[in-house]
C-alpha cells in the first residue's frame, strides 16, 4: 500500500511483480494524496482475505477478550471459571477504518473488581500484568474461515502493529479527559475522511458501480458482494454489508460494565428534558388530530392540473384513433 509524510516504498532492488508493476515507490505522497491507502498492485493484492477478515473481526476480537482473560487467570494461578470471582475485565472499542480501508482497533481495557466499576480490583491486578495478557493473548488469537472450494480456508489473525500504553490517574500519564478525547476523535471520523466505503446499504450491483468511492474500495465491495453469493459465506451477510466492506460491528463497542449503559443515558435525558423549566417557554402535551390533505388554494391548482391530464390524455386517444 502506498504510504503518506515519508518516502513511500523504497526498494533498492526496484523490480516488479508478476503482473509488471514495480514493487516499490519512492515517492514522498502528501497525507490527502488520493494515491495514499492504495495498493501498489491490485492484482496482488488479497481482496478476499480483505473482506473476510472484516466479516471475522468481530469474533477476532470476542476470542481476544476471552485469551486476556485465561492468561490473567492462569498468570495467578486461578482455575479460568473462577477469575469472576476475583476481578473483570471492562473494555470500551473504537474501529477506525484506514486509508487503506481496513479495520484498525483502538481499545480501552479495564481490570476491575468483581462487582465492577466501582470495585478496586486485586491486588495483583497491576498494570504490567494486564499489559502482558494483552499482548500474549493479541500474538495468539486465530479464527478459520469455513472452508470454501472458491476461497479454501483462511486463517485469521491480529496484525504485528501493537501499541499498548498505561492510562493512570494520577496525574502521571493519560487522564480521563484523555482518552474520551481520543475515543470521540475515531467515533465522529466520517467515511469521507478514511475512504471507509458508504454510509448507506446497496442493494444492487449497479450501486456498487456508481458509488462515489475509490477504485480499491469498490473492488473491495465488488469483492464483498461476490463472496456474499457463496452459500458458505451467507452467514456473514456480506452482501448487506458491502458498503462497510464486509466489517458488521459497530464503530463503537463497550463491555457491559465498563461505564454506564445507553438505556441509563436515555432515560436521564428523557427525565432532564421533561422536568427541567426554560423561562418563557410554551410546552403544549396535548396533541389532536387537524387534517390532511391540500389547502384550498393548492387543492384548486391540483384540480387544474388533473384536468389538463385528463384532456391530454382524451386528444392523445381521439388521435390514435383517427389513425387507424
Amino acid at each position: 500500500m502506498h504510504r503518506a509524510e515519508e518516502r513511500c516504498r523504497p526498494r533498492r532492488d526496484g523490480g516488479t511483480c508478476e503482473h509488471g508493476r514495480p514493487l516499490g515507490c519512492a515517492a514522498v505522497h502528501a497525507p490527502g494524496s488520493p494515491i495514499v491507502g492504495q495498493p501498489l498492485c491490485v492484482d496482488c493484492y488479497d481482496y478476499t482475505a480483505h473482506v473476510l477478515w472484516h466479516a471475522h473481526a468481530g469474533k477476532l476480537w470476542d476470542r481476544f477478550v476471552i485469551g486476556v482473560r485465561r492468561q490473567l487467570a492462569s498468570s495467578v494461578g486461578l482455575v479460568q471459571s473462577r477469575f469472576p470471582d476475583h476481578a473483570r475485565l471492562s473494555f470500551a472499542r473504537v474501529a477506525e477504518y484506514q486509508r487503506r480501508a481496513a479495520v484498525h482497533v483502538h481499545a480501552v481495557v479495564r481490570l476491575d473488581g468483581p462487582a465492577g466499576p466501582n470495585d478496586e480490583p486485586p491486588v495483583w491486578g497491576a498494570a504490567d500484568r494486564l499489559i502482558d495478557a494483552v499482548y500474549a493473548s493479541a500474538r495468539r488469537v486465530l479464527v478459520r474461515t469455513p472452508y470454501s472450494s472458491a476461497v479454501g480456508e483462511l486463517a485469521l489473525r491480529w496484525g504485528d502493529q501493537i501499541d499498548i500504553r498505561p492510562l493512570r490517574a494520577d496525574g502521571t500519564g493519560p487522564n480521563d479527559d484523555a482518552v474520551a478525547a481520543y475515543v470521540a476523535k475515531y467515533v465522529t471520523k466520517g467515511a469521507s475522511e478514511t475512504g471507509a466505503g458508504l454510509d448507506h446499504k446497496v442493494t444492487t450491483w449497479e450501486d456498487i458501480d456508481t458509488a462515489p468511492v475509490s477504485k480499491h474500495v469498490r473492488t473491495l465491495m465488488r469483492t464483498s458482494w461476490r463472496l456474499g453469493g457463496l452459500p458458505e459465506c451467507e452467514p456473514l451477510h456480506l452482501r448487506t454489508w458491502a458498503h462497510t466492506l464486509g466489517y458488521r460491528g459497530h464503530i463503537l463497542t463497550k463491555s457491559r460494565a465498563y461505564s454506564t449503559t445507553y438505556a441509563a443515558l436515555r432515560a436521564e435525558r428523557a427525565q432532564h428534558v421533561g422536568l427541567v423549566e426554560i423561562p418563557d417557554a410554551v410546552t403544549e402535551r396535548d396533541w389532536r388530530y387537524v387534517g390532511s390533505g391540500h389547502t384550498p388554494g393548492a387543492a384548486f391548482i391540483a384540480a387544474g392540473v388533473a384536468e389538463d391530464i385528463a384532456t391530454n390524455r382524451e386528444i392523445a386517444r381521439e388521435e390514435r384513433e383517427v389513425r387507424r
